[in-house]
């Protein structure tokens, strides 16, 4: 069985270790400003960026949303050297909880389709590929 993990809001005192993990779980791309995105999330639900810690360390994060008709998950990450405990399962729980009382019906993310690791990880705790093509555009260079 896992050992527990404590799931809260994500604070300032987090943000070097934050940008750490998804550093190390390469969530990190060069046309994503790390900063700009935890400012930018800071302004829309804060409450739903949550962080996983465990014996006092931040371990994982997650950044929940929604947009109105879906929830959205976001920097789900778990470091490296606290993989294959249950973590990043508990983190999604402990998300899918808070949208449902929220009273949101579905959720939705993203995987760059070379990250098996992560597909197989959704897979594992019952989320399936939906028949869509994501498409994005960039607004702000950052």
């Amino acid at each position: 069985m896992a050992s527990s993990l404590t799931i809260r809001a994500y604070s300032s005192a987090d943000e070097a270790s934050v940008i750490d993990v998804w550093r190390l779980c390469y969530l990190t791309r060069p046309q994503n400003n790390a900063l700009l995105d935890i400012e930018r999330k800071l302004k829309v639900n804060p409450e739903l960026f949550l962080v996983g810690l465990f014996d006092g360390r931040v371990v994982s994060t997650a950044m929940v949303g929604y947009e109105g008709h879906r929830g959205w998950v976001n920097y789900l990450g778990v470091h490296p050297a606290y993989q294959r405990r249950g973590f990043g399962r508990q983190l999604m729980e402990f998300a899918e909880e808070k949208l449902l009382a929220l009273g949101y019906p579905k959720i939705n993310l993203q995987i760059r389709k070379d990250n098996l690791g992560a597909v197989q990880f959704y897979e594992r705790i019952g989320y399936g590929t939906d028949e869509v093509i994501s498409m994005g555009k960039r607004l702000i260079p950052d």
